[in-house]
């Protein structure tokens, strides 16, 4: 793996991930506490300027090490062809409205559609990253390979709305079930950080409503790091999900909506009960 100085000509794909990916903590790292700028996105959605320079930030370092690839930002849209065979996922800030408000419980997020990804948070230096096999976590102890458990019994909720899966299925439905307060107890962090907590063992799930996660950046790279460490993904409807957060093409049935991502086949198939049983 490159450190911070290293060039990024020759780099693997996981190499330019990771660079991106800590770049953007960076910038965003360094506008906290400052007086931010808001453009509203409309629906009760913003951006900040910390999102618009992280953004900035990733893809100079995408361009300098992949100049012929695409890349589809949160802040800046598409850049180069949508239909290209490499694009790149970014989501400069997860948790802009944490962010805002002086909350550190934030997310980086960049993929490769279909390949390596990495979510850094820019608080506490650590960066998780996959090659699409394995997924580890790099921190000042060096890397560490991530390993689910659902030991925490703390599963993370998306609570925002709007809520497309309802009347059939919202997030917040499972706060009333009896079986989960028996099992386990939520959290709401309000960032996709949350899926890559999944996947390093300090939660036990993830949660989100019935939207269609097709090439959503949002989730890719959390999705990419629970497949690769060994986490049972699905859609809130025990659906597949494709790659990357991407719809499945294999032609195997419908593509699952939302998103159960869960540390171990016991707590999916428990959670997955407590969904259909409120639907």
């Amino acid at each position: 793996m490159i450190n911070s100085t290293a060039r990024l000509d020759d780099a693997d794909d996981v190499d330019v991930a990771i660079a991106a990916a800590r770049a953007g903590a960076e910038a965003v790292h360094a506008r906290y506490g400052q007086r931010l700028s808001r453009m509203d996105k409309g629906a009760g959605d913003f951006a900040t300027d910390a999102d618009v320079a992280a953004e900035a930030a990733i893809l100079d370092v995408i361009r300098a090490a992949r100049p012929e690839d695409a890349v589809l930002g949160e802040e800046g849209g598409q850049h180069g062809a949508a239909d290209a065979v490499r694009q790149w996922l970014v989501d400069p800030l997860c948790g802009t409205l944490n962010y805002a408000v002086g909350n550190m419980l934030v997310a980086v997020n960049v993929a490769l559609r279909n390949g390596p990804a990495a979510a850094a948070d820019p608080f506490s230096g650590e960066v998780f990253f996959t090659d699409g096999d394995t997924a580890w976590v790099r921190s000042d102890e060096g890397d560490s390979r991530l390993a689910p458990t659902a030991a925490t019994r703390l599963v993370d909720m998306n609570l925002d709305p709007p809520f497309p899966g309802a009347p059939g299925f919202r997030a917040v439905d499972l706060l009333a079930h009896p079986g989960f307060v028996e099992r386990f107890r939520p959290r709401v962090v309000s960032t996709t950080l949350a899926l890559a907590w999944v996947a390093a063992g300090k939660r036990a799930a993830y949660v989100t409503d019935g939207g269609d996660l097709a090439g959503n950046l949002h989730f890719a790279a959390g999705i990419a790091l629970c497949r690769a460490a060994g986490c049972v993904v699905t859609g809130v409807d025990g659906a597949p999900i494709g790659q990357g957060g991407e719809a499945d093409q294999s032609g195997q049935g419908q593509v699952g909506r939302g998103l159960v991502a869960a540390a171990d086949a016991e707590t999916h198939s428990l959670l997955m009960s407590m969904i259909r049983s409120r639907g």
